[in-house]
């Protein structure tokens, strides 16, 4: 029988999140235990210590042949956790699990006289600092980063598309001037390009110098060593193919400082704001009728009232971006501390930043769910912007202010507040005028369509 799901992310989002699922997974956090195991033994044969000679081209097979874990491996390593196996007692811990793997199925090949290498002078912290490292490093890679770019694209495109349809501006909830949908969209482009530029330059910082970060063990052992060498050459090792770079933290206590973790999470998370934002605007569009949303047929937009087509790709996506945020705003606060040079208290919250991640990659699948199935109504939001004419009276002001007309403000505020605007009204208005012949012809000319300043522009992506 199918183990129940605890959580969304498992059950009702289980199937969107494959990418996430293959490099976040507790699969996926095995697999990169094993890898950095790998890693530092390979190191450790290159440093010509005695009785461990450079791995010949079988050897170094045998160890690449490790990966990826099968289903068996990984259910060997639990057992070896939690049950025991074969002649091994339960070890109660997830590292020495992994140790104990790798000697077993090493023990009957070539290297079955160096298995004491494995994880020689390391702390557990040393190989699970690894392996988040490349956890957040991959999460970020292979999930986010496509997701973001994605819907990036899509922003971009629909910018465009839309630079010149006219569209009521709203500050304070209330009717103001002109702008075009395309160029509001721009607004959030630009600010999910500038925050996924920051993303994409992002470290994610590992220790790896033993039980307190001071190499204690590796230099009893042999102090001639160069053992911060020996550790970067282990980094350069997980970095192989990368893009998202694994640094070593060169002063640490027994766990990483974790600063690198907290600036990506805020990363996330103002990426998450911007986002957020945008989910309640196109919320409001949609619930104005600017905005319109494909039906599919057979879909149920309300088990009451049939007629409903429900934002829901928007709200879906709101409600998962905060809890990400909630998640993540925990993850910068409480990482980067810890009781004297190591508590335990960390790592629970520290197995769940897949968790954040997942709601975060569910809120970004949702919005280009929902942006595939939206168009703006540029009927409506004409008609819209045409019931308020009064929006002109800005304009009018500043023309007259420029002209030196004496108290434009004071003028444009007797003769609107309070009236409805009509455009024969503003024709009335501005034919009683006395200014010269140029002005009176630039208020003319003023009209709700063409009173747009560089939204056109700004929309098509010209800034300058």
């Amino acid at each position: 029988m199918k183990t129940p799901a605890l959580c969304p992310l498992d059950g009702r989002y289980g199937g969107r999140l494959g990418a996430l699922r293959s490099v976040m997974s507790e699969a996926a956090f095995t697999a990169s235990r094993v890898r950095a195991e790998l890693a530092w033994f390979e190191v450790l044969s290159h440093l010509k210590l005695p009785r461990f000679a450079v791995l010949s081209a079988q050897e170094t097979s045998l160890l690449n042949n490790l990966l990826p874990l099968s289903e068996q491996d990984l259910e060997i390593i639990r057992a070896l956790e939690f049950d025991g196996y074969e002649d091994i007692p339960a070890t109660k811990h997830d590292v020495k699990a992994v140790e104990y793997f790798l000697k077993l199925r090493l023990k009957n090949t070539p290297l079955r006289d160096r298995l004491e290498w494995f994880h020689f002078a390391l702390t557990s912290e040393d190989i699970n600092s690894a392996a988040y490292a490349v956890l957040l490093a991959d999460g970020v890679e292979e999930a986010l980063w496509p997701a973001l770019e994605n819907l990036q694209k899509d922003l971009a495109k629909l910018a465009r598309k839309e630079s010149r349809s006219v569209l009521l501006a709203r500050t304070h909830g209330q009717a103001a001037v002109p702008t075009t949908f395309g160029k509001e969209i721009r607004v959030f482009e630009t600010r999910l390009n500038r925050q996924l530029k920051e993303l994409k330059k992002r470290e994610i910082s590992l220790k790896f110098g033993g039980a307190v970060g001071n190499y204690n063990a590796h230099l009893a052992a042999f102090p001639k060593v160069n053992w911060a060498t020996a550790a970067q050459r282990f980094v350069a090792a997980l970095n192989k193919g990368r893009k998202i770079k694994i640094v070593l933290t060169p002063v640490s206590t027994q766990v990483d400082n974790r600063d690198t973790y907290a600036e990506l999470f805020d990363n996330i998370r103002r990426i998450n704001t911007v986002l957020l934002g945008l989910c309640q605007d196109m919320w409001r569009y949609i619930s104005a009728g600017l905005v319109r949303q494909k039906t599919t047929a057979g879909e149920v937009g309300s088990s009451t009232m049939p007629q409903k087509v429900n934002p829901i790709d928007f709200e879906n996506a709101e409600g998962n971006l905060q809890l990400a945020d909630a998640l993540l705003e925990l993850f910068s606060r409480k990482l980067p501390v810890s009781r004297l040079q190591r508590d335990l208290s960390d790592s629970t919250v520290l197995r769940n930043m897949a968790v954040a991640f997942g709601y975060a990659l569910t809120a970004y699948l949702s919005l280009l769910k929902g942006f595939s199935k939206i168009s703006f109504d540029r009927t409506a939001a004409q008609a819209e912007l045409a019931a308020h004419p009064e929006v002109l009276a800005e304009g009018v002001q500043t023309i007259l202010r420029a002209a030196g007309y004496p108290n434009p403000y004071e003028t444009l505020r007797d003769f609107t507040r309070g009236r409805k605007m009509t455009p024969a009204l503003w024709q009335e208005f501005i034919e009683g005028l006395a200014v010269n012949g140029p002005t009176k012809q630039r208020l003319r000319a003023l009209s709700l369509k063409n009173y747009l300043g560089s939204a056109v522009q700004l929309a098509e992506g010209k800034y300058d």
